[in-house]
């Protein structure tokens, strides 16, 4: 509802704005000398239509900063207990985004709602970069979207490359039970030798940081403890319970990815909550400084109106005596 009220005002107000104040001034007294008889306090009447779209643009743009200051510290915590769940798979496999593969599929995350900075553009930005690097003539680069902004702006240049695109992820309560089914569902519909997942990890209100964590395949993994690479400290590892090694990888890759994912949904959560705060906040301040324009500018018409008045009066005055 804030934002269609805030769409309604901003259309209503877009046509009056003057952002000089004395072009204002002195459009009010062209008005004035060009209005018939009778009409000479339009010039004011549109300035204080312009000061109450102002006004109802501020209160609708603080309703937004408390909303979102409250949707952040419901997500902030759980955001900061959730970098746990990941960190054992660093340790375990290691920095594993410098390992060539064939198929990359690059998960971007992103908001469903506009209005919260540049975190959109950022992580589209950084997925269209990775996307050029994991280019080639045997590669076959792909995207998975998670967010309705994201798709927006890759639809545009990339709509063949988008294997799977998700929206209203946000829509209620995020739990890792919820990440977990979508993890599998994007697992089971993407074939992948390397998942590269692009979100904005949060620092504080007013940063976040653009960040990229790689999830290889099960082939992947073993090729590479195989031959000795990156992940060659996995044969030191012994095997219990009777699975063997590709089935312990297939479920560690599976869990991996929903522990990735489920962090980094909520690391982008926290960092829309922010940017959507501080972006509201700013927009109050700019229009509190537009107010006080608009302010001074009636101030000026409506003495001006007044200072005509008592011209025209002394002068008919001045008339009669003489």
């Amino acid at each position: 509802m804030a934002m269609v009220a805030l769409r309604r005002e901003g259309r209503r107000f877009a046509p009056l704005i003057s952002h000089n104040p004395i072009n204002a001034v002195r459009s009010s007294v062209i008005t004035e000398e060009l209005a018939p008889q009778g009409a000479r306090f339009v010039s004011t009447q549109i300035v204080r239509t312009r000061m109450k779209s102002v006004k109802n643009i501020q209160k609708i743009t603080k309703a937004m900063k408390m909303v979102a200051a409250s949707k952040l510290r419901a997500i902030q915590t759980r955001a900061e207990n959730s970098r746990g769940l990941w960190q054992p798979f660093t340790a375990l496999l290691g920095d594993a985004s410098s390992v060539d593969v064939k198929k990359n599929v690059i998960v971007t995350i992103s908001s469903d709602k506009g209005l919260c900075g540049g975190i959109n553009s950022t992580a589209v930005k950084i997925s269209r970069a990775i996307h050029k690097l994991s280019s080639g003539p045997e590669k076959e680069p792909g995207y998975v979207v998670l967010g309705e902004k994201a798709k927006v702006q890759l639809i545009r240049d990339s709509k063949q490359q988008i294997k799977l695109s998700i929206s209203e992820l946000q829509k209620n309560p995020l739990n890792y039970t919820q990440v977990a089914v979508l993890a599998d569902d994007i697992l089971k519909n993407v074939e992948y030798d390397a998942l590269r997942i692009v979100f904005n990890k949060f620092q504080s209100v007013v940063s976040f940081l653009p960040t990229m964590s790689t999830v290889l395949s099960p082939e992947v993994v073993e090729r590479e403890s195989e031959s000795g690479g990156k992940l060659g400290e996995l044969d030191s590892y012994e095997i219990e319970g009777g699975e063997t090694k590709s089935e312990v990888l297939q479920n560690l890759t599976e869990f991996q990815f929903s522990c990735v994912l489920f962090n980094a949904v909520l690391e982008s959560a926290c960092s829309e909550q922010g940017a959507r705060m501080s972006a509201m906040d700013s927009s109050s301040r700019n229009a509190g400084e537009m107010l006080d324009r608009l302010t001074l500018t009636y101030n000026r018409t409506r003495q001006a109106s007044i200072t005509t008045e008592l011209t025209e009066i002394i002068s008919g005055a001045s008339a009669l005596e003489g």
